[in-house]
């Protein structure tokens, strides 16, 4: 379920970091909208917090009831200077992408996309699924090293798991390392993403020198008697070497960390960039259907792009 971000979420106007805090508990209201047809609560980018590390896209979708022919519907459209990060926690859906990639996902699996250069994809009802459908997309800000490179498309069936606090909930790793455990998909700066499930109080490990946040999917937790519940970012900062969380109901939550990111990025729509010169031209390109973006085998139509807010009418690039 990939964006558009818009001015409500960002301000476009300027590059800006997620200034990164002390230890803290930070909540944030996130935003409800539809995306594809589907409720989704978007808890990242908000004003004031663009990033966590590199993060700085944060999607919760549905729960929504779904058909085989009647499910997320997201047509064709691009993306630059990012990843996405797909976790779905029930239902299935239906990945496309410009680089040839048909994957279905399901919950215990990950499809991450790397945007490099330019990318297009679309997500789509599996045909064969019908039920609920609830998940998260993520997007990660790519550096300079790679943001200008080729895209690149990873399915990954298993990924790393551990106990937490002997019992009291499961820690799955989707993305970069966290305790003793490795994510095989690609990160292209020191982060991690990793899906508490919980059952029962239980203490996290962190890393000082690195940010985090918490994304609440279900259930509801506290840290140091405030509680955070879903469709709040719950910002962490930096400077901690474990989290304790209050837990009283069954909860799944994403915590959110990396390395703080030192790059200010303009985001705009579904792109991710350095300033609006770089939106200008991703936008031209899209609007042009020139060879930028490829194609994606789709049967659902294009999504196009409103000229960005700073261009004049008839100004042409």
């Amino acid at each position: 379920m990939s964006g558009p971000v818009s001015t409500v979420d960002a301000p476009d106007d300027r590059a800006d970091t997620g200034h990164p805090a002390p230890p803290c508990l930070e909540v944030t209201e996130g935003r409800e909208a539809t995306v594809g047809g589907l409720r989704v609560r978007r808890s990242l980018p908000r004003r004031g917090r663009r990033t966590v590390g590199a993060w700085c896209f944060a999607d919760h979708m549905g729960p929504a009831d779904v058909t085989e022919n009647g499910g997320p519907d997201i047509g064709p459209h691009p993306h630059i200077g990012l990843q996405t990060v797909t976790w779905l926690l029930d239902g299935q859906m239906l990945h496309r992408d410009s680089l040839g990639s048909e994957q279905v996902i399901k919950p215990g699996q990950l499809n991450l996309m790397t945007s490099g250069h330019a990318v297009s994809h679309a997500e789509e009802d599996t045909g064969h699924h019908r039920g609920i459908l609830e998940g998260i997309q993520l997007w990660t800000a790519l550096p300079e090293s790679t943001r200008h490179g080729a895209a690149d498309f990873e399915h990954h069936t298993e990924l790393p798991k551990a106990e937490l606090d002997g019992g009291t909930g499961i820690a799955t790793v989707l993305i970069g390392d966290f305790a003793d455990l490795a994510s095989p998909a690609r990160h292209d700066t020191p982060l991690v993403g990793v899906d508490l499930d919980l059952r029962g109080p239980a203490t996290v490990p962190l890393r000082p020198d690195w940010e985090y946040a918490l994304v609440v999917l279900r259930g509801a937790v506290a840290v140091n008697g405030q509680p955070l519940e879903p469709g709040r970012l719950g910002y962490l900062g930096e400077g901690r070497d474990q989290l304790p969380l209050e837990v009283r109901e069954p909860t799944r939550v994403m915590l959110l960390g990396g390395e703080p990111f030192p790059e200010p990025i303009v985001m705009w729509w579904n792109f991710v960039g350095r300033d609006r010169a770089e939106i200008d031209a991703a936008y031209d390109s899209w609007a042009r259907m020139d060879d930028r973006f490829g194609r994606v085998e789709s049967s659902l139509p294009l999504i196009p792009a409103k000229p960005p807010h700073w261009r004049r009418p008839g100004d042409s690039r």
